[in-house]
């Protein structure tokens, strides 16, 4: 860490990928991250990666989606899509009401906010 208290923010170039993107402009997109090496060169000894990503509107707002198609091909990441994306929305949904049940199991103290805090909308610092 650096002596300001902001560590040290790096590039890990052995791990390095130029990414390509393809899109139906409605549903949502998907990434083609091809390995390279630290001179930019594809590199033949990774495997390329595709993943996905969509947006599931809640009543919350929207909800963003990524996930990873595990295909070796633009056309099997594009038949895995609809799978990968139905599956990650159900997982990130069971998530959001997992953390509504601990939210109101909680009990409310005053002076912590919600029902039992302050109230009027007053900001507290």
């Amino acid at each position: 860490m650096a002596e300001s208290g902001i560590p040290d923010i790096q590039i890990d170039a052995d791990n390095l990928y130029r990414e390509e993107t393809f899109t139906d402009l409605t549903t949502g997109t998907i990434r083609l991250l091809v390995p390279v090496t630290r001179t930019g060169e594809d590199d033949p000894d990774r495997d390329v990666r595709y993943e996905g990503s969509a947006s599931l509107m809640t009543p919350a707002g929207n909800l963003p989606l990524q996930f990873d198609l595990g295909a070796s091909s633009l056309a099997e990441a594009i038949d895995n899509y609809a799978e990968a994306a139905s599956a990650e929305a159900e997982r990130a949904i069971e998530e959001l009401k997992q953390l509504q049940r601990e939210q109101s199991q909680k009990i409310q103290v005053p002076g912590q906010g919600g029902a039992g805090g302050q109230g009027g909308g007053q900001i507290q610092l």
